[in-house]
C-alpha cells in the first residue's frame, strides 16, 4: 500500500472549546488527554512537548532547547529555554569562523527540560509526573512510525553512520523503522522518568546532568557539569508589532522572531490588506520586506545580553517607515545567509475553554541535532553552536557561556488585549518566512489559518534565488522573474516549505489548523 498523498491534501479547521494542533498525531492526543483530565492548555502543551521528544525524534528531543509564548488568565508571557554554550568554548578552536554541524563542538546546554518545569510550575494545574505519562509509555512500549518521520530517520542513519550510540539506540539491528513499525526507545524512558520524578532537576543537577558532562569530557567535549548546573530559562516581554487592529507577538533575540517583525511592520505600511495575497505584486512586496526583516536580523541578532541596537528603535514607527521607502516595486536585489539553511522542528499550539493559550517551539535543531546520544540514556544533543555567526567581530561570534542564533521562534497574536491566534511555522531559516506568509494572508487578507496554511510558499535562498511550491500559477512566476526574481520551482509542496501549526479563537469556540506538509493534526473536544 502506498502512503503517497497522489493530489494537493486539503485539512478542514477543526473547531472545539478545547484544542491542540501539532506535527505528530499522538502527541496531539497526549496533550488533548491532559485536558480531559482536568489540565489546562499548558498542561496540555507541555504533554505534548515531552510525548514530541519521542514520537518525532527526527526533529526534536530530551536534549532540545525551546521557546514559547503562553496567554494565562488575561496575560501574556515569554519564555526564552535556549541553553549557552559550555565556558571552555572559544572562537580560537574554530580558526574557519564556523562550529561543525554535527560532534560535540556543536552541544549547548539544552534548555527544553527547563521549559517543561517553569512552565509547569508557573501555570499548570496537574502534577508534573503526569504530564510524562503518555510519552513514558510510548517510549517503553513502543508507537507506530509516522510517515514524514521514518523518511527523516531513513536520512539519519547515513548522517550519523559514525555515531555508534546514536545508531544503537535509533537503527537496532541496523535499521531505522519505516512508517507503521513500532518503535521503543527504554533508555529514554528511563530518563524521562528520572526528569519527571526530580521536577526537572535531575536533568540539570543531578545525575543525569553529571552523566551528560561525564560523556562530554570522555569524548572531547566543552560541555561541563558547572554549565549545565548554572542553566536557567528567561523569562521575558514579547516584541510586537501592530497588523490591521492586532498585534502581533515574537520572541526577542537570541531568536529571530524581530525579522518577522520588521518585514510585517514594512508590510502593514504598504496597504497590503486592500491586496490579493496570491497578486504578484503581494509576493514581490512579501520577497522585498522579508529580506530586509532577515537582513536586519543577521546583523543584531545575539545573546539577549549582547544584541548592538535598541530593538525599541528597529520596530518603530520612524524606522519601518524608512525601510519600507527602500522597496522597489518593480526591481528586486539579492540577500547572503550567513550559515546554512537547516530545517528541522516541532511546533505545537494549545488553548483551552478557560481562554488561556500556548504557542510553543522545541528542536533539535538540525535532525536528530549533532548525532551526539548520551550513552545509556536516550539523550540527543542538539547542535545549536553551530547557530553562531561566523564573524568573530559579530556580537553574536563564537564565545563561551553564551546563547547563539536561534531560528526556532513560537508567534502570537492579541486583539483588543484579548488572545486571538497562537500560531507557528516550522523549517529553520524558512520561520520567519513562513511567519510573513502566514501573518499576510490570516490578518491582511482575511484568510482562515487552515487556508492560510494550505497555501503555497516562497522560499529565499542566497543572492536573487526563490524557490516557489507547485500551485503558484505560472503567470505570476512570470511577473516575478519580470521584476528579476530567478525563480526555480520545487518538485512538491514539502517541509522544505515549513510545516505550520495554528489555533484562532472564533465566535465561541477555538479553530485548530494543521499544515499538511507534516504529519500532524489538530484535535479538540
Amino acid at each position: 500500500m502506498s502512503l503517497s498523498l497522489r493530489y494537493d491534501s486539503r485539512r478542514e479547521p477543526v473547531l472545539a472549546e478545547r484544542v491542540v494542533a501539532t506535527s505528530q498525531p499522538l502527541a496531539a492526543q497526549a496533550g488533548l488527554d491532559m485536558m480531559r483530565r482536568g489540565g489546562n492548555a499548558i498542561d496540555a502543551a507541555i504533554a505534548t512537548a515531552i510525548t514530541l521528544t519521542v514520537v518525532e525524534p527526527t526533529a526534536n528531543g530530551i536534549g532540545s532547547d525551546a521557546f514559547a509564548i503562553v496567554w494565562h488568565d488575561g496575560e501574556l508571557h515569554g519564555l526564552n529555554a535556549s541553553g549557552r554554550s559550555p565556558r571552555g568554548l572559544s572562537a580560537e578552536q574554530f580558526p574557519d569562523g564556523q562550529v561543525p554541524q554535527i560532534g560535540w563542538p556543536a552541544v549547548t546546554v539544552p534548555g527544553a527540560v527547563s521549559s517543561w518545569a517553569s512552565l509547569s510550575q508557573r501555570f499548570g494545574l496537574l502534577p508534573f509526573t503526569e504530564l510524562f505519562e503518555p510519552a513514558i509509555e510510548y517510549a517503553r512500549s513502543g508507537f507506530p512510525v509516522s510517515p514524514t518521520a521514518a523518511s527523516g530517520w531513513e536520512r539519519a542513519a547515513r548522517k550519523y553512520a559514525e555515531f555508534s550510540e546514536w545508531q544503537r539506540v535509533f537503527a537496532p539491528d541496523g535499521a531505522t523503522p519505516g512508517a507503521g513499525e513500532l518503535f521503543r526507545n527504554p533508555d529514554q524512558a528511563l530518563t524521562l522518568q528520572r526528569i519527571a520524578d526530580s521536577d526537572g532537576s535531575d536533568f540539570y543537577h543531578g545525575e543525569l546532568a553529571q552523566r551528560i558532562a561525564e560523556v562530554s569530557q570522555r569524548d572531547g567535549g566543552m560541555l561541563r557539569f558547572e554549565d549545565m548546573d548554572e542553566h536557567q530559562p528567561i523569562e521575558t516581554e514579547t516584541i510586537t508589532t501592530s497588523v490591521c487592529g492586532a498585534e502581533v507577538h515574537e520572541l526577542p533575540p537570541n531568536g529571530q522572531g524581530i525579522a518577522a517583525l520588521i518585514g510585517i511592520g514594512i508590510l502593514e505600511r504598504m496597504g497590503l490588506n486592500e491586496i490579493d495575497p496570491d497578486d504578484p505584486l503581494t509576493i514581490h512586496r512579501e520577497i522585498e520586506a522579508m529580506k530586509i526583516g532577515l537582513e536586519d536580523a543577521f546583523r543584531i541578532v545575539a545573546d539577549p545580553d549582547l544584541v548592538p541596537e535598541s530593538l525599541e528603535d528597529v520596530l518603530s514607527s520612524k524606522s519601518m517607515d524608512a525601510r519600507a521607502a527602500r522597496i522597489d516595486d518593480n526591481t528586486t536585489r539579492p540577500i547572503v545567509f550567513p550559515w546554512p539553511q537547516w530545517s528541522s522542528t516541532v511546533y505545537l499550539s494549545t488553548a483551552d475553554h478557560q481562554g488561556n493559550a500556548v504557542s510553543f517551539i522545541q528542536s533539535n535543531y538540525e535532525g536528530f541535532g549533532s548525532g551526539v546520544v548520551v550513552d545509556g540514556t536516550g539523550i540527543a544533543m542538539q547542535n545549536r553552536a553551530s547557530g553562531f555567526h561566523p564573524d568573530p567581530s559579530h556580537p553574536g561570534g563564537i564565545r563561551g557561556g553564551v546563547r547563539p542564533f536561534h531560528t526556532i521562534i513560537p508567534g502570537f497574536v492579541t486583539r483588543n488585549n484579548a488572545a486571538e491566534m497562537a500560531f507557528g511555522v516550522m523549517g529553520g531559516p524558512m520561520q520567519a518566512q513562513g511567519h510573513l506568509q502566514f501573518i499576510t494572508r490570516c490578518l491582511m487578507a482575511a484568510q482562515n489559518p487552515q487556508e492560510a496554511l494550505d497555501a503555497p510558499r516562497w522560499r529565499l535562498f542566497g543572492g536573487l534565488t526563490l524557490e516557489v511550491e507547485p500551485g503558484i500559477s505560472a503567470q505570476v512566476i512570470a511577473d516575478l522573474e519580470a521584476r528579476g526574481h530567478e525563480i526555480t520551482m520545487a518538485n512538491a509542496r514539502t517541509v522544505r516549505f515549513g510545516g505550520g501549526q495554528a489555533i484562532q479563537r472564533h465566535a465561541d469556540s477555538w479553530l485548530g489548523a494543521s499544515d499538511s506538509r507534516r504529519d500532524g493534526q489538530a484535535v479538540g473536544f
